[in-house]
């Protein structure tokens, strides 16, 4: 049996890797290149993020594997194309996030404790944290927000504590999913990298392979796996004339931003602890692309700026185009609830001692999903009854709600589940 994966991050990673492991001869396809870690704020950066010169454009140079995508004036999309895909840009945080999934009868238990076991997910030493960072904790318990250290798949002897998870780790601390690909090549997997796909080949009311941009043959294969996030697994889709469900969810993040001489939060990893409330969470996280696309968050340097992220469940209400386009909107729910979130943010930051002007960054989003919905009849086969048979789909995607919790895990258990079920495992 041969099969293509398309895409490198959690999903396509772990399908590859599991695929391997029973002997499936394995093509990975992702669109973008090797990754390399942004390693260093460099000296000249601040002072052109202060004149207005440090942009999306600008940010796209620094670091080729993020793509950013402005879904409206208001609202970023960010996404990793690159070996590894969106794990390399991530913080690290491995979280059980299921919402939603009981509803539909998926119960991703096993695979979470399989991955759990091989990767030992552990909160960061609380000797780690920041001052700021262990007072704002103390002040959400106060508050009876009932915070938590963060699970973490990073190596604390390995880590530098550089604060710049998201732009890649240059210690080998944090895992991402290039150590899956690397696990899949040993057993025999191939995977080419700047190889994106256009569209999957249907003959016969059946996917028969895939075609890459710039060949005029198809790679052909028994199996295809889509796994190129909800944005990239929707384009692929629409151009190849088959359906997508117009309910992108990208759990949105705004970060509010305060002040406190020389707090240094940078000198830890974002995201060490967490609390959850209903539809969102609050953590410590300084926001990077805020600050150095975000006008109002200029004028104070990183040694000096203290966040506090609101990460939301949004609605699912978002479009994907063929051409890469993307409409979604924050709807008043959303809004609703981001306000709250930023209220109990600036109560915990000013417990904490840390001043004003407080400011909110931009509204980002990074995890996305819900494009291609499983409903509860197509769980036992994870297979959608809306695509051709030889046809799978093996990343958030397939996840009907936002979570407003890290995704990684659940990705990565997702894709496990499906690549057993493609070899009837």
């Amino acid at each position: 049996m041969k099969a293509i994966v398309v895409g490198s991050g959690a999903g396509g990673a772990a399908a590859a890797w599991a695929l391997a492991r029973t002997g499936v001869e394995v093509l990975v396809l992702e669109a973008g290149g090797a990754f390399r870690p942004f390693s260093r704020l460099a000296p000249w950066a601040d002072p052109l993020r202060r004149s207005g010169l440090v942009g999306l454009r600008t940010i796209g140079a620094l670091i080729p594997a993020m793509r950013v995508t402005r879904a409206e004036r208001d609202l970023l999309l960010v996404r990793g194309v690159a070996a590894g895909g969106s794990t390399v840009l991530a913080c690290g945080n491995w979280v059980r996030a299921e919402r939603g999934l009981s509803e539909i009868g998926l119960d991703l238990s096993a695979e979470f404790e399989e991955l759990e076991t091989l990767l030992q997910p552990a909160p960061l030493p609380r000797e780690r944290w920041r001052p700021t960072t262990e007072r704002m904790f103390s002040a959400a318990e106060e508050m009876g927000l009932q915070p938590a250290p963060t699970p973490k798949v990073v190596d604390p002897a390995l880590c530098r504590s550089c604060g710049l998870c998201e732009l890649g780790c240059a210690s080998g601390a944090r895992w991402d999913a290039r150590r899956f690909l690397s696990e899949a090549r040993r057993l025999g997997a191939e995977i080419r990298l700047r190889a994106p796909v256009e569209r999957v080949v249907v003959e016969g009311g059946r996917a028969r392979g895939v075609l890459v941009a710039g060949s005029r043959e198809p790679i052909r294969a028994d199996a295809v796996l889509l796994a190129a996030g909800a944005i990239g697994t929707a384009e692929i889709l629409r151009a190849s004339g088959l359906p997508v469900a117009d309910r992108l969810w990208v759990d949105i993040v705004l970060t509010l931003g305060g002040r406190l001489p020389r707090t240094r939060q940078l000198d830890e990893p974002p995201m060490v602890w967490y609390a959850a409330r209903d539809g969102y969470i609050l953590s410590p996280y300084l926001d990077l692309l805020s600050h150095f696309v975000h006008r109002p968050w200029r004028g104070v340097p990183l040694r000096d700026r203290v966040g506090v992220m609101v990460k939301l469940a949004d609605e699912a209400t978002g479009t994907v185009h063929a051409d890469g386009r993307v409409e979604k909107k924050v709807t008043s729910v959303d809004r609703a609830l981001l306000d709250e979130g930023i209220r109990l943010a600036r109560g915990i930051m000013e417990r904490a001692g840390v001043r004003g002007p407080f400011v909110e960054g931009a509204l980002n989003g990074g995890h996305l999903g819900g494009t291609v919905p499983l409903r509860r009849e197509d769980v036992p086969s994870m297979h959608p009854s809306t695509l051709p048979d030889g046809l799978w789909v093996a990343d958030l995607s397939l996840v009907p709600s936002s979570q407003g919790l890290p995704t990684m895990a659940t990705t990565a258990a997702i894709a496990l589940r499906v690549a057993r079920r493609v070899t009837g495992l």
